[in-house]
């Protein structure tokens, strides 16, 4: 779909109401991402399962648009990720298609020098 006013669009021709009901709940799916990447991998941040969770922590669990109508904001979520990529994957969907690179895991432990209690080896 791309565009958020485009996803607030089908929502307000979903549910009633106004794109600027939706606006705000569409625009959280890419705000962040797209100022990082500005192709599909944008996606990755919020764009399955615990990203429509995450959208009704921030937002709650309904809107009331201009119309009086109570709209569960999980369905808007599921409607915004399945416009975009056909279906509602999970985290782990897209954690999958990251190719490890040797940098990911180099943490260097760091107990021994930050607790007290450690004991030194």
């Amino acid at each position: 779909m791309g565009h958020c006013y485009h996803h607030a669009l089908s929502s307000a021709k979903k549910w009633g109401g106004a794109a600027e009901d939706y606006l705000a709940l569409h625009q959280w799916f890419d705000e962040p991402s797209k100022l990082i990447i500005a192709d599909y991998r944008h996606r990755a941040l919020r764009h399955h399962a615990e990203g429509v969770f995450m959208l009704e922590h921030f937002f709650g669990p309904t809107i009331t648009i201009s119309t009086g109508r109570v709209v569960p904001v999980r369905l808007i979520g599921e409607q915004h990720v399945i416009e975009d990529l056909g279906y509602i994957p999970s985290f782990a969907d897209w954690v999958r298609c990251i190719r490890p690179e040797p940098w990911m895991g180099r943490a260097q432990p760091i107990h021994a020098s930050v607790d007290p209690f450690a004991i030194a080896a």
